[in-house]
């Protein structure tokens, strides 16, 4: 009678019958919840990448990098870009923010597991002083700048099934950080099967699929399918800041950078930093075929990476920091196909862990199937009016990755307590730093007091009498 059931007849008609091959002998709920998961599955979409990318040859072709060039962007001032062309993208950055046309996003589907931390990332404490945790800091930013400019902001954050729950919970817990719970919006990124080297799906378990997240391109097409287009559309938003939660120092309302998008009518405006070194394992900014596209680094051949210019500069140096301005029809477009624009999935050999034909359990030693990813990057080349912008390093960018080391919960600390010693002594604090601007006292500034050096100026300045720099400082 299973048999009989019509999503089991199109996983057979599919080819795909392995899916519920202990389908009789798993209890209700389990049935039930197999289900559930082989309904999220597009088969069309699946027999249409193991025919482009896990067929032989189908990966072999790898990335084209014939006509590359480097990616143009628009310098900081101290690096030779138009103060005035700066300031006027900055006023008109201001005007729509208090026209209530920009929403903060946040891609927040990881656990903290490489940080040996049991929970969503975005529940991680991250800040110097009060620890307060990367979703405090990201919710007292946009809660800051919709009470310095009027008009309060929307937050839409994208987990995943793996943290769904936790994450909601998160913030009921804490009284969603004291921004309006009617404009934080939850809603959780899709997920796609992995498959084993002949295109067939792969069980996790008897009862289970070997599911995983559609990675961050897919939040494109999360946003559509979970109604916040039409939020946004309703609410008269239509610039979208995206930026992902492992980096604590992002400015998430950026006025500037929201006015360059605007003035240039840019349907998706990205954020890139001066790479540190030539090989820095991040994406790097090009321009192909009149297009700007952003190619990986390990995709990119050493000798490329390492290219210089007549006076000795990096020619490939525009790194990508996941920064992005999205314009809400662009991606409405991007997520329905319209005009031909989508987002291609990546290939990605896995070790997956799975069961045998017998149903026993199985821990690959090595590969044995495919992921399928897509990367909001990729959306560059069909966006009208693409535009680059450089940021300080100092100002957007110290993400916490990894335990310790480099991209660490420390790194991440010292970074943010540099820029707040910085934003201290451009106002007259005379605060001691070492060689690297890092103070010799610990010291937090909270975003309600300032979440950029303008806001921060500005409470600075109606702070009277003044703290005493002590170890421990806190403003807020």
């Amino acid at each position: 009678m299973a048999l009989l059931h019509p999503l089991i007849a199109q996983f057979q008609n599919a080819g795909q019958a392995q899916v519920f091959a202990f389908f009789d002998q798993l209890p209700p709920d389990v049935q039930a919840s197999l289900l559930a998961e082989a309904g999220e599955i597009d088969l069309g979409e699946v027999e249409r990448l193991n025919r482009t990318l896990v067929a032989a040859g189908g990966a072999a072709a790898g990335v084209n990098l014939g006509g590359l060039a480097p990616a143009p962007f628009e310098p900081l001032v101290a690096h030779g870009g138009d103060a005035a062309a700066w300031q006027e993208a900055k006023h008109a950055g201001e005007v729509a923010l208090r026209d209530g046309r920009v929403a903060a996003f946040t891609v927040a589907g990881g656990q903290g597991t490489r940080l040996g931390y049991d929970g969503p990332k975005g529940t991680f404490p991250v800040t110097p002083v009060t620890k307060k945790t990367l979703f405090q800091v990201f919710a007292e930013k946009p809660l800051a700048a919709g009470k310095r400019y009027g008009r309060p902001l929307h937050w839409f954050i994208m987990t995943s099934h793996q943290n769904h729950v936790a994450t909601e919970a998160f913030f009921k817990e804490h009284n969603f950080f004291g921004i309006d719970a009617g404009r934080v919006h939850f809603f959780r990124q899709g997920r796609m099967p992995a498959v084993d080297f002949n295109g067939k799906i792969l069980l996790e378990t008897r009862g289970s699929l070997a599911l995983s997240p559609d990675g961050h391109g897919g939040s494109l097409r999360a946003l559509e399918r979970s109604g916040a287009l039409d939020l946004m559309q309703r609410e008269g938003i239509d610039t979208l800041s995206y930026f992902q939660v492992d980096n604590p120092l992002v400015r998430a309302i950026d006025p500037a950078f929201i006015g360059w998008h605007l003035l240039r009518g840019s349907e998706m405006t990205s954020k890139m930093v001066p790479k540190a070194y030539p090989e820095e394992k991040v994406g790097v900014f090009c321009a192909q075929a009149g297009k700007i596209v952003v190619v990986e680094y390990s995709d990119l051949p050493l000798e490329t990476q390492r290219e210089t210019d007549a006076k000795g500069q990096l020619r490939y140096v525009a790194g990508s920091i996941a920064i992005h301005l999205l314009d809400r029809e662009f991606i409405r477009r991007m997520a329905l196909g319209g005009d031909g624009a989508t987002l291609s999935f990546h290939r990605a050999d896995k070790k997956i862990p799975t069961i045998d034909a017998a149903g026993a359990a199985v821990k690959p030693a090595k590969a044995n199937g495919v992921k399928f990813e897509m990367f909001v990057f990729d959306a560059l080349p069909f966006a009208q009016n693409p535009l680059v912008i450089e940021t300080n390093r100092a100002d957007d960018f110290s993400p916490v990755k990894n335990a310790d080391g480099l991209d660490s919960p420390q790194t991440s600390r010292d970074d943010q307590r540099r820029q707040f010693a910085r934003w201290l002594n451009a106002h007259g604090a005379a605060l001691a730093t070492d060689a690297t601007g890092l103070p010799a006292i610990n010291l937090e500034v909270a975003p309600s007091f300032g979440y950029d050096e303008d806001s921060f100026a500005d409470s600075w300045s109606r702070l009277i009498p003044r703290p005493a720099l002590t170890d421990g400082l806190i403003l807020s």
